[in-house]
């Protein structure tokens, strides 16, 4: 008799086949969850699904699917249609799953019904291609751990390391799974996800070490690019300013903050007025809209976006606006 997976984990790749295999081994360690392993082929033209067919054939939980090649996107969906379990993991094939991530992540998915996706820590490797700008991002991402962190730090970036994730997947078909789009497909289906109510968080585990490369996708796609973040949370993030009754005030004259105003104009978040720092902006305007100082910021009065990306800003503005009585959240946002 069949046992129904109490998990599904999708894998997509394509011409893999120098990491395929540990990333499939690492999947299959995991011996405490019932799972199944969805390995979508999209199109390889090397020796990646001969290697995954022999895994097959010794090993039932493992199931194939081959199609031409027609990309990322549709290659998560068909694994999406094709998951028999209530919940669903992603991997990525160049990665490598830690045992004791899946069972964690399922636990707190069926302790707490308001959590529709759930990550864990990870490790980016090899060391040499893992610096700046990553390691920062890694680090962030690692410290958000609560619905309430990942809710508050939801428009700064993505929160969660995508094929980290194990999803509920009645919420994924909700929200209509993925999209394919000018943007990044993971950040944009987990803000759907948030618009509609459902929480995110991560188990404090280190349960991924992620692989890059200068070759990984992340690096080169026009879709990952910063524009395309900023056009991937605009709407969302407008969604939350019409909803404020208070003056909404975008804090950051600079470049991120003027490039961010302008795509939220295009869904009718248009600020009252910028805030900075920087005396040589104060009195001048951004957008047609008047630059001014934080003096005389309410949170009774105020709604505040701060799209701010130098390096520490994020800290210097939370301590300036809590000064004045703004809390995170409720009074405040950062996007940048």
């Amino acid at each position: 008799m069949t046992v129904r997976p109490e998990l599904s984990v999708v894998l997509p790749y394509r011409d893999a086949e120098e990491t395929l295999e540990e990333a499939v081994a690492s999947v299959l360690e995991e011996r405490d969850v019932a799972l199944e392993l969805i390995a979508v082929d999209d199109g390889s033209t090397d020796r990646g699904p001969e290697l995954l067919a022999s895994i097959a054939a010794r090993d039932p939980r493992v199931r194939v699917v081959r199609t031409e090649p027609r990309g990322l996107v549709p290659a998560l969906d068909l694994g999406l249609e094709l998951a028999r379990a209530p919940f669903v993991a992603r991997m990525d094939a160049d990665d490598v799953s830690l045992r004791g991530r899946f069972s964690r992540q399922l636990e707190l998915l069926q302790r707490d019904p308001r959590i529709a996706v759930v990550g864990c820590l990870v490790e980016a490797f090899p060391e040499g291609a893992v610096e700046g700008g990553l390691l920062r991002y890694v680090e962030w991402q690692n410290a958000l751990l609560t619905p309430e962190d990942h809710a508050r730090e939801r428009f700064v970036e993505s929160p969660l390391c995508h094929p980290s994730v194990t999803m509920r997947l009645e919420a994924v078909r909700e929200v209509g799974g993925y999209r394919e789009g000018p943007f990044p497909e993971d950040y944009d289906l987990f803000l759907r996800l948030a618009s509609r109510g459902h929480a995110l968080a991560k188990v404090p585990f280190l349960g991924l070490r992620w692989r890059h490369s200068e070759g990984r996708l992340t690096f080169r796609d026009p879709r990952c690019s910063p524009e395309a973040i900023r056009r991937c949370k605009a709407p969302f993030l407008a969604e939350v300013i019409h909803r404020d009754p208070r003056e909404f005030v975008l804090w950051g004259a600079g470049r991120e903050g003027r490039r961010l105003a302008r795509e939220l104009e295009a869904f009718g978040a248009i600020p009252a007025r910028f805030v900075d720092i920087d005396p040589k902006k104060i009195g001048r305007t951004a957008r047609g809209r008047p630059i001014g100082s934080a003096e005389g910021l309410r949170p009774d009065r105020a709604f505040v976006i701060a799209a701010v990306a130098s390096r520490g800003a994020r800290a210097e503005i939370r301590a300036g606006l809590r000064a004045r009585g703004f809390s995170e959240g409720e009074d405040f946002i950062f996007a940048a």
